[in-house]
């Protein structure tokens, strides 16, 4: 009993002091959030479904580029080169393998249909957590066909900003844009499309009302995140896939891909965290017993984003005599 009396004031102070000041209260609210939604078991789900989507939108992708640049397949070449080399760990094994579906122009267009439609697993995945995080309300949440044009969107989007990156990757790699900044002009292009599809993705992939300058803060955050998870993917396979044997290769590449997907999902994830806590001004937050106003406005939007129908009610209420349950069982 005394010796936790005697931890409260300490608990109390460090609480006092990351909620004075918004260098600590918003991480500290962020960590929260990202908990209380429990973005882990979401990122999880995004990193299954990306694992299982990558090769049907490649073979889709190759499929279109070779009917829309059957012209020019050094071009085509240069995109799923670009593409692929953004998938660390079997991204060399994917450019030498990924080809594109043949047959005639019915067969050709039911492939790609059924191709893009096994793929947007991860757009789905990616939707629900992002309306989870913005607690949006299920009755406000798209609808199945609705949720699949957003995927669909998503996926042009991509596709799109894949052209464009190997464009500027081509001039600097020509001669068109002069060498003392072709490096610097190839690396912010690449670096200024993927932060058009991160904000992109926050933006289209979630039916909460949100503004483009809401979704700035966790869109650089995404970005810069991206980038670091590309040279981490890097050095995996130079210091691990690489020295590995076949057999052993095999599992090191797979589990690589698995963990450096989940990674992934669980920054952007904390990146959207960002936008909503900065956005509805949730914090700060309130770490030890007490509940903070913040933490009131981020339960009870928690709690009503369940109305699942019109007719449905949900109230929220707090009882400020009510200790919490981990207290109230210490001090007995």
């Amino acid at each position: 009993m005394a010796r936790t009396m005697s931890a409260q004031p300490v608990t109390h102070a460090i609480d006092r002091w990351q909620q004075a000041r918004p260098l600590t209260a918003v991480p500290c609210a962020v960590a929260k959030k990202f908990i209380d939604d429990g973005a882990s078991r979401l990122a999880a789900l995004i990193a299954y479904w990306s694992f299982f989507s990558i090769f049907p939108l490649l073979l889709a992708f190759a499929s279109i580029l070779g009917f829309l640049l059957e012209g020019n397949p050094d071009f085509q070449k240069d995109v799923l080169d670009s593409t692929v080399v953004q998938i660390p760990v079997i991204g060399a094994q994917l450019s030498r393998d990924v080809t594109s579906l043949k047959g005639s122009g019915v067969a050709l267009a039911i492939g790609i249909v059924g191709a893009v439609w096994a793929g947007l697993g991860v757009t789905l995945a990616i939707g629900n957590a992002l309306d989870t995080v913005w607690a949006v309300r299920r009755i406000d949440r798209p609808d199945y066909v609705h949720a699949r044009l957003r995927g669909v969107a998503i996926l042009i989007v991509i596709g799109t900003a894949q052209v464009l990156t190997t464009v500027v990757v081509t001039l600097a790699r020509n001669g068109t844009i002069q060498p003392p900044v072709a490096g610097a002009a190839s690396f912010a292009g690449s670096t200024a499309i993927d932060f058009v599809v991160f904000l992109t993705a926050f933006r289209v992939l979630t039916a909460a009302h949100v503004t483009v300058v809401q979704l700035l803060p966790g869109t650089v955050l995404a970005t810069i995140s991206w980038l670091g998870l590309q040279t981490l993917g890097g050095l995996y396979v130079e210091h691990v896939v690489a020295q590995a044997n076949d057999t052993y290769g095999t599992f090191a590449a797979v589990l690589g891909l698995l963990s450096w997907l989940w990674l992934a999902a669980q920054l952007s994830l904390a990146a959207a965290e960002v936008n909503v806590v900065l956005a509805q001004r949730l914090w700060p937050r309130s770490l030890f017993g007490g509940l903070a106003t913040a933490d009131e406005r981020a339960l009870r939007t928690a709690a009503e984003a369940e109305q699942r129908d019109p007719r449905q009610h949900i109230a929220v209420s707090f009882d400020p005599a009510a200790e919490p349950r981990a207290q109230a069982q210490q001090e007995r």
